[in-house]
C-alpha cells in the first residue's frame, strides 16, 4: 500500500517568488496529527478497493435484472374462444388467398398455351426439316435456309424445356 503522506515531498519552485509567507518549513508535524493523516489515508484506500470490488461485481447489474424480470405468462380459453378467432382469421384470410390462387391458375394457362404454340412451331420445323433432308439441295440459297432453320428448331426446342420446367416448378 502506497500512503499519499510518505511520497516524496514535490521539487522546490523554480521560479524567484521567494518563500510561502504563510508556510514554515522548519514546522514539524506532531506524531498524533501524523497518525491520523496515515489513518485516513488507509481509509482512504480500503473504501477505494471496496468500490472497485462493488462496480467489478455490480457492472452487469441492468443487463441481469431483464434477464431475470422476464416472465411467461400463460392465458387459458376455451376452445370456442379459439374456434372464434380461427374463423375470423379464415374471413380475413380466405379472399387474398383465393384471388392468388386465380392470379396462379390464369398464369399456368398462359403458359400451357404458350408451350402448345411453341410445341407446333417445333413440329412445323421438323416436318420442314425433315422434308428438306429428304429432297437433294441444289444450290446454296437452300442450304443456307435449311442452316437457319435448323437453328430455329434448336431455339425453340430450348424454350420449350424452359416453359416446361416453369410449368414444373408452378405445379409443385
Amino acid at each position: 500500500m502506497s500512503r499519499l503522506s510518505t511520497l516524496p515531498r514535490p521539487r522546490e519552485s523554480l521560479f524567484t517568488g521567494g518563500l510561502d509567507p504563510y508556510r514554515d518549513v522548519n514546522v514539524v508535524c506532531p506524531p498524533n496529527l501524523r497518525e491520523c493523516v496515515l489513518a485516513m489515508e488507509d481509509c482512504c484506500e480500503e473504501a477505494h478497493e471496496a468500490q472497485q470490488l462493488l462496480r467489478n461485481g455490480t457492472f452487469d447489474l441492468p443487463r441481469m435484472r431483464k434477464v431475470l424480470e422476464s416472465q411467461r405468462v400463460f392465458l387459458l380459453i376455451d376452445e370456442g374462444t379459439v374456434h372464434r378467432y380461427k374463423a375470423d382469421l379464415a374471413d380475413e384470410i380466405e379472399p387474398q388467398i383465393n384471388e392468388l390462387i386465380d392470379r396462379a391458375e390464369k398464369g399456368l394457362n398462359a403458359l400451357n398455351r404458350r408451350e402448345g404454340l411453341i410445341q407446333n412451331k417445333v413440329e412445323v420445323a421438323q416436318a420442314m426439316q425433315s422434308r428438306v433432308a429428304t429432297a437433294p439441295t441444289s444450290n446454296k440459297r437452300e442450304e443456307r435456309r435449311l442452316q437457319l432453320l435448323a437453328k430455329q428448331r434448336r431455339r425453340l426446342e430450348d424454350e420449350v424445356k424452359v416453359l416446361e420446367s416453369e410449368i414444373l416448378a408452378l405445379r409443385t
